[in-house]
């Protein structure tokens, strides 16, 4: 057990100086100061929004310094705790000091997978686009299970969650919905989630009980940001205002608040009815539809990647990134990276880190080996 804790203790070390490198620990700290004493200047928000984009980056390098510093410190408590359990022989101590070990290894180890995302959008909040596809109603109960568990995991990672627009089915469950998760990397780490979701169940919806195979679309955009410069010529907009449905009271149903957006040179529509002020769903609908033409040229750059931000396709057989069977068992798998799961309603509850993590890696191995056959 000494020797299996004396890795552990290494190994976090590793994925902290991994860490320290990739912040390029001595400059981040010298900026963090320099920010800090600039916080403390009453006159830092008579310009709000220079403001707002210093303290992003104060919040970024402080929260990377802290955990590279906490993993250190604990890892140091954990093996010292190790040491002094082994010189009692207390082996209930010593057993609980290798499981806070075994732990901080792979919240090290998420860590050191954070730390890839480099992407220049990567940091940004998230707009998560869910359209049901084949299946008829079991597909629109399919699309809302799929928009409560991205709703779930964006909550388990304090992640904030706002509904921009919401279509329901008429008998059950969501034509489309659009949210928009707003925290650090939540772009980083959704855009892994784009493509066409299959769900194989028994239907409740069946009188007779039978199985049913339903498809609904994930599609994930970064939300862009004052760096972020993307023109729209008002002549390429279609604009069309509408009544929003569902709740929010009778002023919302009155009233012409809801508005939709369509690019007409690039056949993009976004719609927002989340606000009962219209001028408030347009600059909503705008924020999208920006969105939107940067993560297309995103995917132009990440062409050559195996994993690039997701094309749209048909929501049907042959495009399912991943696929979640309740019967006759009980398996969710993802087909780009054959990691599988034996209990979907942890899955659909928001346990999504794992698939996250390998997509992710796959995607960032491919874009690597890209740039090395380029640079060949």
């Amino acid at each position: 057990m000494k020797a299996e804790i004396v890795a552990l203790k290494e190994r976090i070390a590793e994925a902290a100086g991994l860490l320290r490198r990739h912040l390029d620990w001595d400059a981040a700290v010298r900026r963090l100061e320099e920010l800090n004493a600039r916080a403390e200047d009453p006159a830092l928000w008579s310009d709000q929004e220079a403001a707002q984009k210093m303290m992003r980056e104060r919040n970024r390098l402080a929260a990377g310094i802290e955990t590279v510093r906490r993993l250190e410190r604990e890892a140091e408590d954990a093996y010292g705790l190790a040491e002094l359990a082994e010189a009692e022989g207390d082996a209930e101590t010593l057993a609980a000091a290798e499981a806070d070990l075994r732990r901080l290894v792979a919240e090290a180890e998420k860590r050191e997978l954070e730390s890839l995302l480099s992407g220049e959008a990567d940091a940004n909040d998230a707009i998560v686009e869910i359209n049901a596809g084949a299946g008829g109603v079991d597909a629109q109960d399919w699309a809302e299970m799929l928009l409560r568990m991205y709703t779930r995991w964006a909550e388990a990672h304090g992640y904030k969650v706002e509904l921009i627009d919401r279509s329901d089915g008429e008998q059950a469950g969501i034509k489309s919905a659009t949210i928009k998760v707003v925290g650090p990397n939540a772009y980083g780490w959704l855009k892994t989630e784009s493509g066409v979701h299959r769900l194989v169940r028994i239907s409740p919806f069946d009188a007779n009980a039978r199985r049913q195979t339903s498809f609904a679309s994930v599609g994930v955009s970064p939300v862009v940001d004052d760096s972020i410069e993307i023109e729209i010529n008002p002549a390429d907009l279609k604009v069309d205002t509408f009544r929003a449905s569902g709740a929010g009271g009778q002023h919302v149903n009155k009233t012409e608040s809801g508005v939709r957006f369509t690019h007409i040179p690039t056949g993009i529509v976004v719609a927002s009815t989340q606000d009962r002020s219209q001028h408030r769903n347009r600059a909503i609908a705008m924020e999208m539809l920006k969105a939107r033409l940067y993560e297309r040229e995103l995917q132009k750059r990440e062409a050559a990647a195996a994993a690039a931000a997701a094309e749209k396709t048909e929501i049907g057989w042959g495009h399912q990134i991943r696929s979640y069977v309740l019967q006759p068992y009980q398996m969710v798998k993802d087909l780009r990276t054959g990691v599988e799961k034996g209990n979907p309603q942890a899955v659909l509850d928001g346990d999504l880190d794992d698939f996250m993590a390998a997509s992710l890696a796959q995607r960032v191995k491919g874009v690597r080996s890209e740039a090395s056959a380029q640079a060949r």
